[in-house]
């Protein structure tokens, strides 16, 4: 069962694709759906390909086609979806606006913020599956991994984390931090990468995940 916008934009690609062979641009998908930003388009796209409905074409980065189409929308499906059209591109662009949710703390965890407060351009492939968000690094906990005070950090939305990646921890419910995590049996360790950190160990029960760190922006 695809969502209102769902459908919306698998039959605006469609149709699109039926018309010209070209895929529309994220900027026109957009437009057509009345959206505030091109990372809502993505989160769609990315809906879309899992439940099979639309694939990615090789060798050209945004390159979409139609794969098939819900029962009640089966008589729009028609060259669209052909295997032997020439990969061609969803858009132009080089880049996805995702929401800035707020500040968070590679040092003492601050208050986790969840409104956004501003959009930032990041490339579209440093992006992974799901969800995004991008958050303000403030204090130097995390420097021996690469990541400094000022920085903006790019999330993959996640409620789970391997063993030893950089994670966004909520902490007891109301503070955030950008930890590297260990799972030590029932316990869970927040590790900083500057050895004038101590390591945090909490009960599992007392962190909770919301993303994974895929990539930083820095502004020089």
């Amino acid at each position: 069962m695809l969502t209102k916008k769902q459908s919306e934009l698998l039959m605006f690609i469609n149709e699109r694709l039926k018309e010209s062979g070209v895929s529309p641009s994220f900027d026109e998908m957009k437009e057509a759906l009345n959206l505030r930003s091109k990372s809502g388009i993505h989160r769609l796209i990315t809906a879309l390909e899992e439940r099979g409905f639309i694939k990615r074409l090789p060798h050209r980065a945004r390159a979409l086609d139609v794969v098939k189409l819900p029962e009640n929308m089966q008589s729009s499906l028609g060259a669209s979806s052909r295997s032997d059209l020439p990969p061609v591109a969803a858009n132009d662009d080089q880049s996805v606006s995702i929401a800035v949710m707020g500040r968070i703390a590679a040092g003492t965890p601050i208050e986790a913020l969840q409104e956004e407060v501003n959009q930032i351009s990041i490339p579209i492939g440093m992006m992974r599956s799901g969800e995004h968000y991008a958050l303000e690094i403030k204090g130097d906990s995390m420097i021996e991994a690469g990541i400094l005070d000022g920085d903006t950090a790019v999330i993959q939305s996640s409620q789970s984390a391997e063993n030893g990646e950089i994670v966004v921890a909520l902490v007891e419910g109301h503070e955030a931090t950008l930890k590297r995590l260990r799972r030590k049996g029932e316990m869970i360790a927040l590790e900083a990468a500057n050895a004038a950190y101590e390591t945090r160990i909490f009960r599992s029960d007392q962190v909770r995940v919301q993303g994974r760190l895929v990539g930083i922006i820095r502004k020089y």
